[in-house]
């Protein structure tokens, strides 16, 4: 599916659209979203008009009217995540609508504006993407893998590139030794000398790297190839066209790996495994990145394996419970093993932190988020498990304290910030601190009352008075 522009869509998506704008410049905002969203049924590809949306809703949200019946409208927010992640895997359309439901009662939904973004990688709507991946990376501007994720967006959607590079290097600055972040800068360097070499076309999403590229069929590789989301059509030819490219260029590691990528994406794992040893074999066996890789496909494995078992089948909890068994097993042994190999990576102490809570290794964890604390990128969420390991412990008065500076270092109220709320709000309660609990289950319920059960602890409150 391709973005359109205004003289691309229907007749009567026009005359809808065209009544939307005069409703918003009525300051009908209720009506004008409800056309707005009539539009993007019809034509969900009207970037033009999808902009047109966000900004009422945010105006709707940001000038108070309306707060009551947006407050009623929040209570349907969580089931609508899980409705819209359900349709992501055979109606991509639907859940772009689904998720329009969600920011029309929060515009700054982190759940709504992931959704957005999926369905848009789906659907091959790259500035519909671009849109929301902006929004969410003002709510976590510390999150290093959205921050990248937005200037590759920003290039594939746009040809953006300079503005690409300006978001890496502004995350960099408060990282300047991060190799990831500077490889990902070193790639963008080199397109912003495609488009300073005379390629201006590129910019505004009017012109393409097809134009650009002497070999067309090679520029459709490249593009396909970095597409979040493949057609099976596609991985099949990708995967042929490097297997013949394999056969002149035994030795190109870069090759080597993306095909094995491929292959783990058709859940061929056996022929992935295999390959990405033949990178680790030439003396790669020193890169992180290529050794998460192969966990990855390794636990990708162990999933594919429980897709496959009959919900039926009368042992199907003792083999699912197995499964599952093995594969934390395998997860807490790798990496605590990269732990060992890389002791100053901070973002893998928060990995196994992780990995030690899910096991009930309550001591460890503590151990490893401790350590994780300083990674700024890892901070708040390392911080957040700590409440949690403190909690489980019944050191109520470490979990509050914890969950209370984390708060302080959040200023933007997004869905990582009512979950800290939240687990404070019950830390309270758990410490017999029943007003203050409530107190903190109200910040929510005034932003989202869909968000848990903060309306029914709410309510109770009240009615007990």
């Amino acid at each position: 599916m391709a973005e359109k522009e205004i003289n691309e869509i229907s007749r009567d998506a026009r005359v809808l659209y065209t009544k939307a704008t005069e409703a918003a410049q009525r300051e009908n905002y209720d009506y004008a979203i409800a056309l707005y969203n009539q539009v993007l049924e019809k034509e969900p590809g009207f970037f033009e008009g999808r902009k047109a949306l966000r900004e009422i809703q945010g105006r709707k949200a940001g000038g108070g009217g309306g707060f009551f019946k947006k407050m009623l409208s929040g209570a349907s927010s969580s089931p609508l995540v899980a409705k819209g992640q359900l349709a992501l895997r055979n109606n991509p359309g639907g859940a772009l609508a689904i998720a329009e439901q969600i920011l029309n009662s929060d515009p700054n939904s982190t759940a709504g504006h992931r959704l957005i973004v999926q369905a848009a990688q789906a659907l091959e709507l790259p500035r519909t993407g671009v849109m929301s991946l902006e929004i969410l990376v003002k709510n976590s501007p510390k999150d290093k893998s959205l921050a990248v994720e937005f200037a590759n967006s920003l290039v594939v959607g746009g040809g953006d590139t300079r503005r690409a590079e300006q978001v890496l290097m502004e995350l960099l600055r408060s990282s300047p030794n991060d190799g990831e972040l500077g490889q990902a800068l070193k790639d963008l360097s080199a397109r912003k000398t495609l488009d300073e070499g005379g390629y201006g076309a590129l910019e505004g999403g009017k012109g393409s790297y097809r134009d650009i590229l002497k070999d067309k069929k090679e520029a459709v590789s490249l593009e396909q190839e970095k597409r979040v989301v493949k057609s099976e059509d596609t991985n099949e030819r990708l995967i042929n066209e490097y297997e013949t490219r394999l056969q002149t260029e035994p030795e190109n590691l870069k090759l080597i790996r993306s095909l094995a990528e491929l292959y783990a994406q058709k859940k061929q794992f056996d022929q992935a495994m295999a390959l990405f040893d033949r990178v680790k074999n030439t003396g790669m066996g020193g890169d992180p990145a290529l050794e998460r890789a192969m966990a990855n496909t390794v636990v990708r494995r162990f999933e594919f394996q429980l897709e496959q078992l009959d919900p039926a089948a009368p042992d199907y909890a003792e083999q699912s419970a197995k499964l599952q068994a093995e594969k934390l097993n395998y997860q807490l042994t790798e990496c605590q093993q990269r732990a060992e190999k890389y002791p100053t990576d901070l973002a893998i102490r928060f990995e196994l932190g992780q990995l030690y809570f899910q096991a009930g290794k309550i001591t460890e964890a503590i151990q490893e988020f401790q350590k994780a604390q300083g990674n700024p990128h890892k901070r708040l969420l390392a911080m957040g498990y700590l409440a949690q390991c403190y909690a489980k412990r019944k050191m109520y008065d470490l979990a509050a304290r914890t969950l209370q500076n984390a708060i302080k270092e959040k200023p933007v109220f997004d869905d990582e910030k009512k979950e800290m709320v939240y687990n404070l709000g019950c830390v309270l309660d758990s410490m017999g601190k029943k007003e203050e609990a409530v107190d903190q289950f109200k910040l929510i319920y005034e932003m989202d009352i869909g968000y848990k059960d903060v309306a029914a602890k709410v309510d109770a409150f009240y009615a007990g008075q």
